[in-house]
């Protein structure tokens, strides 16, 4: 009896830990961008609400930016649009 409690223990926290170490890899990797994700069409800065870098173990440098309706796009940081809507934040964000 004490040897299946032990067991049965042992596969719930094996389990468990399994369980856990996925969603970490999961969420990590949600943040990158694949080749088919990324939109080709310019954003109006009107509707932007935030951006954010992607990490560095992800494939594709892009910037993952996020809607007033919270759709949210993949960016290449080089398109012309971005630039210059990255200026102008920081411009903006400088003069107040």
């Amino acid at each position: 009896m004490k040897v299946f409690s032990l067991a049965l223990l042992t596969l719930l926290l094996a389990t468990l830990w399994t369980g856990s170490q996925g969603v970490s890899l999961r969420s990590s990797y949600s943040t990158c961008c694949y080749k088919d994700m990324f939109i080709q069409k310019k954003i109006l800065a009107s509707n932007i609400k935030s951006y954010q870098k992607t990490p560095s173990h992800c494939s594709h440098r892009a910037v993952r930016v996020e809607l007033l309706n919270g759709r949210k796009f993949c960016v290449d940081p080089e398109e012309r649009w971005f630039q210059r809507y990255q200026r102008q934040k920081k411009t903006t964000s400088a003069s107040t």
